[in-house]
């Protein structure tokens, strides 16, 4: 492997951007400096095998590390998933199956490696420690601890001020992680701004069995696209890593302008003197917003569908969003336009009948519900040939494109 690179400028640029806070940000540069290679960890809940956007922040920041020249300890949680932690919700996480763990970590590591650098990555499973843990070490563990240290965690504190439950499990499990700390000698520990309890109590417990406290450093928690509510999938705002190219550009194209900035900042692959000189432009109104985002989605893109990807997906945005063509790839789905007229209480003809949209978008899955499709066709974001619908019967034929929104479509075979 490569000698560690000690650049003052690129520390700079690794420690500024995209970066909350750094504790302690004096003994982190010279850690950095020393030309010595840090032990970099991380850890990761199996419980959720699929990544977003929101995650690739954090991922990215740990590959800028490793391109320092240090190394990345990948624990996989797989102990402590059977505990919960509950990362600021009102709830315990499910108890998973080894089977399930597994599962859930081959996915998650096929995704992680897409970002982070699979030979600089030390990947170990917590249960190598805690699988041989006895209820003795788990005392011993907990007596170093107090309920109001644990109570200073502010989604705890909610619950408690709410009188809403708080497990004894829960209470446990910033222990159990703090404990991973010493386990791997972490010299760094990252995380979102939302974990910083956590990642400090392992600098503590770090200090109370005579290691070197590890440094923690938080990333910020980004806005889904809906630019308000943290990227989730269970919100629908999440943009994931394995989504086709198509899908992933135009959800980059749907975010506010105001979140392009901080876009640029943690996703982009942009250079740091080029990120300087496109907040100035957008600071300063110089920037056409509609550029702007053209050019992030495409760097974003390519990061995972490569360079031809991302100016395909580039191409099919203009073509069928800006310019309100029907693409080439739009896909057949067959129904029966005989018992959609008949349901609607209209005749058949096989030129083309009055249907129910509402029930046509159902039976062609481009709305869940009857619900859903009467709001989407109040909303004007359903197209039948072209033509805005307006209301909810509408003549349709073999070989109609309905199109949904800026980005699904469906062409009717009658069968």
């Amino acid at each position: 492997m490569p000698d560690v690179i000690t650049d003052l400028k690129r520390i700079e640029e690794v420690l500024s951007r995209g970066v909350v806070e750094v504790i302690d940000a004096a003994e982190m540069r010279k850690l950095l400096s020393s030309g010595k290679p840090l032990r970099l960890k991380m850890g990761f809940d199996p419980s959720r095998p699929d990544l977003h956007l929101g995650h690739v922040v954090g991922l990215k920041k740990l590959r800028q590390f490793q391109e320092l020249g240090h190394q990345l300890v990948l624990i996989v949680g797989d102990w402590t998933a059977q505990i919960g932690d509950p990362s600021g919700q009102s709830d315990t996480r499910q108890v998973l199956t080894a089977e399930e763990v597994r599962k859930n970590a081959e996915t998650y590591m096929e995704q992680f490696f897409r970002i982070v650098d699979r030979d600089r990555t030390q990947a170990v499973w917590q249960s190598e420690w805690f699988g041989k843990f006895t209820l003795t070490e788990v005392i011993h563990l907990t007596r170093r601890f107090t309920v109001a240290q644990m109570l200073a965690r502010d989604d705890f504190a909610k619950r408690y001020d709410a009188n809403r439950p708080i497990s004894v499990t829960e209470l446990l499990y910033p222990m159990l992680q703090a404990y991973d700390s010493v386990q791997v000698r972490a010299d760094v520990e990252f995380g979102g701004t939302d974990q910083k309890f956590n990642l400090l109590l392992g600098r503590e417990l770090q200090q109370m069995v005579g290691q070197r406290p590890q440094q923690v450093v938080t990333m910020p928690i980004i806005p889904g696209t809906d630019g308000v509510r943290k990227m989730s999938k269970s919100l629908g705002n999440y943009i994931g890593v394995t989504e086709p190219a198509n899908d992933m550009f135009g959800k980059v194209m749907s975010i506010p302008d105001s979140l392009v900035p901080l876009y640029y900042e943690v996703l982009s692959d942009v250079s740091f003197d080029e990120l300087i000189s496109i907040k100035s432009q957008i600071n300063a109104g110089n920037a056409n917003p509609m550029d702007m985002k053209k050019r992030l989605a495409t760097d974003i893109v390519r990061q995972f569908h490569g360079a031809d990807g991302a100016s395909a997906a580039r191409d099919h945005f203009e073509r069928v969003v800006q310019r309100k063509e029907t693409p080439d790839d739009v896909p057949n789905v067959t129904v029966s336009l005989q018992k959609l007229a008949e349901a609607a209480k209209k005749a058949y003809s096989p030129t083309g009948s009055i249907v129910s949209l509402a029930d046509l978008l159902v039976e062609t899955k481009l709305a869940s519900s009857k619900s859903e499709a009467k709001r989407l066709i109040t909303a004007k974001a359903v197209e039948v040939d072209g033509t805005i619908a307006t209301e909810e019967m509408m003549l349709v034929k073999d070989g109609s494109v309905l199109r949904v929104g800026k980005r699904r479509f469906a062409k009717i075979v009658n069968g």
